[in-house]
């Protein structure tokens, strides 16, 4: 009996020796695949005018870092930090403002609004946090309705809604380059479609949203002010789409940006992630999902 402990044991050893030593939820990492503390990343953002966090819909270490950055930037700006998110179309923002101003009350807000289905875990913190802290939150995507017409119709399709609809979206021509890099891989991704003609109006119903996004953050965006925006990672990667609208209207604005991604292995950033942000949030693949 004593032999076979004495045997078992040294392949305990080995198998925990073999397992990861340990299991962070994340690390941070800048745009050359260094890590790096938060607190650069916090001191970074304080001097930025933009701020682009982009996350991963259903990760919640990108939701909670969400709301810990939040924190941390009221703490040091005050009222002088705004908040915005794709997550809420433009013609949502007069019950944004009637919520935060207390006007009406959270179940009627709830009932009406539309909400992403991970509201309640993932966004409404935000929100909260905006209405306790007296912030303002703007909604910054085109509705959905719109991005549909784009898609169907191009963005000539737009010409036709009144003078109402067109204020939920910038002004129009919208400028549109289809070799922006991540326009022209969404064609290339979906390759031949024959007799779909909707295709190359995929990349514009993108376009559409990029560039409301980055109209209403700067139409809200005022003198000593710093915007903390809320998008999917892929909205702002490479420093393109909201990033690209935002430097075609006004090249003098400072935008930071953060990328959010998950992998198998936690050890070092993944080649092709380099330099898809000036801040990388990495998770493991594992991680919970929220919705």
């Amino acid at each position: 009996m004593k032999t076979i402990k004495l045997f078992v044991f040294p392949l305990i050893m080995l198998a925990l020796m073999a397992m990861q030593s340990d299991k962070p939820a994340y690390r941070l990492f800048d745009k050359n695949g260094l890590e790096t503390p938060y607190e650069n990343l916090l001191r970074d953002a304080l001097a930025a005018d933009v701020v682009l966090f982009g996350e991963l819909h259903n990760n919640p270490i990108s939701h909670w870092l969400q709301l810990e950055l939040t924190r941390d930037l009221y703490a040091a700006r005050g009222k002088a930090l705004v908040l915005g998110a794709e997550m809420f179309e433009t013609d949502n923002q007069m019950l944004i403002d009637e919520y935060l101003h207390g006007d009406i009350r959270q179940r009627n807000f709830e009932s009406e609004v539309k909400l992403w289905n991970n509201y309640q875990t993932d966004y409404k913190p935000l929100l909260e946090f905006a209405k306790d802290s007296g912030l303002r939150f703007i909604a910054t995507n085109v509705p959905r309705r719109y991005a549909s017409v784009v898609h169907q119709r191009g963005f000539e399709g737009l010409d036709s809604l009144s003078a109402e609809a067109k204020k939920l979206m910038p002004p129009l021509p919208v400028p549109y380059d289809p070799d922006h890099p991540p326009y022209k891989a969404m064609i290339e991704m979906m390759g031949e479609m024959p007799g779909d003609h909707s295709k190359n109006n995929l990349p514009k119903a993108q376009a559409i949203k990029d560039a409301t996004m980055a109209w209403f953050i700067l139409e809200n965006l005022k003198p000593g002010e710093l915007f903390l925006h809320f998008n999917g990672a892929y909205h702002s990667n490479n420093y393109g789409s909201i990033c690209w609208y935002i430097n075609n209207n006004n090249p003098d604005i400072k935008i930071l940006t953060i990328s959010s991604t998950e992998q198998d292995s936690m050890d070092e950033l993944n080649e092709e992630e380099l330099g898809s942000a000036d801040y990388i949030i990495l998770s493991p693949s594992t991680m919970t999902k929220t919705h």
